[in-house]
């Protein structure tokens, strides 16, 4: 049975291979433009950093060089029930360097468009088990981000040799700029 988490609950991630799936759906917009949101991954150091460049994970890199992080392809509209966007994990795989896995959704163009989280609604990021399609865990973004373009919405980190999971649910309102200076 599936933990349906909290803002800064954290949980143990007993499973080396898993799948993280990232839904939305956006409330009608007076921008009158689709809604284009994009799930990436950064995979950090000890030092909070991307431990290179090819280990920032989203629609232009699908798969880090270890091969232990693939996302699944671009959702352009987020239409439909379930996952929007899908990012495999395989821990067996990841670089040791690696301390932190940082999960972020941003809205495409956001500035451009006039578009913001404030517009967007049922956001949750899951971990289930694809062998068996059980979900591990759930974390229903709650809050009302009315100037924000991106959110972190989880983060996947290691303690004492242990991969743990915490709902993060913090936003930025640069987009995805933010997070790359963030982390470069």
């Amino acid at each position: 049975m599936a933990i349906n988490l909290e803002k800064g609950q954290r949980v143990d991630v007993k499973l080396p291979k898993f799948i993280i799936g990232l839904g939305w759906d956006a409330n009608a917009s007076s921008t009158g433009q689709d809604f284009d949101l994009d799930a990436s991954a950064f995979v950090l150091g000890e030092n909070k950093k991307l431990v290179g460049d090819e280990y920032f994970v989203f629609y232009n890199n699908l798969k880090s060089p270890d091969g232990a992080l693939e996302h699944t392809g671009d959702n352009l509209t987020g239409d439909g029930d379930g996952d929007d966007e899908q990012i495999k994990v395989d821990l067996s795989k990841i670089t040791p360097a690696a301390t932190e896995i940082c999960i972020v959704i941003t809205i495409h163009k956001a500035l451009e468009r006039g578009q913001n989280f404030g517009q967007v609604r049922n956001s949750f990021i899951r971990i289930f088990n694809p062998d068996n399609d059980e979900e591990l865990l759930k974390y229903e973004l709650e809050e009302d981000f009315s100037v924000e373009t991106a959110v972190e919405f989880g983060r996947i980190y290691k303690r004492n040799g242990e991969w743990k999971f915490e709902a993060v649910g913090v936003g930025q309102k640069g987009g995805l700029n933010d997070y790359l200076e963030k982390y470069n």
